[in-house]
């Protein structure tokens, strides 16, 4: 006694096609839900990398901007613009009888 095994597929798709068109179009639905579900999660995977991205561009750009600061703040101090002026623009403080004040109304 020899069994065969039966072709699965095969049977499957012999179903399909004999039992009407119902079995067929939920199967193309189910395949197409399917289909969705993995498109979607895809771009939701690529959105949250260009987030996150996004959020690693922002924190270097705050650190930069706070680098900045600092450095404006440190090349803006009173005695270092005063020592600029003296040594390398060669100015010096008017005497106190060319100042002129003037007053406004």
């Amino acid at each position: 006694m020899s069994k065969t095994t039966p072709n699965l597929a095969k049977l499957i798709g012999r179903d399909l096609i004999t039992t009407g068109r119902f079995p067929l179009g939920m199967l193309l639905l189910i395949f197409a839900s399917a289909m969705g579900v993995v498109f979607m999660t895809h771009h939701t995977r690529e959105a949250v990398t260009e987030k996150d991205q996004a959020l690693v561009e922002r924190e270097r750009l705050d650190n930069e901007w706070r680098n900045l600061l600092l450095e404006e703040t440190a090349l803006a101090e009173h005695s270092r613009v005063q020592a600029v002026a003296k040594q390398e623009l060669e100015m010096k403080r008017p005497d106190s009888d060319k100042e002129v004040v003037i007053d406004l109304p």
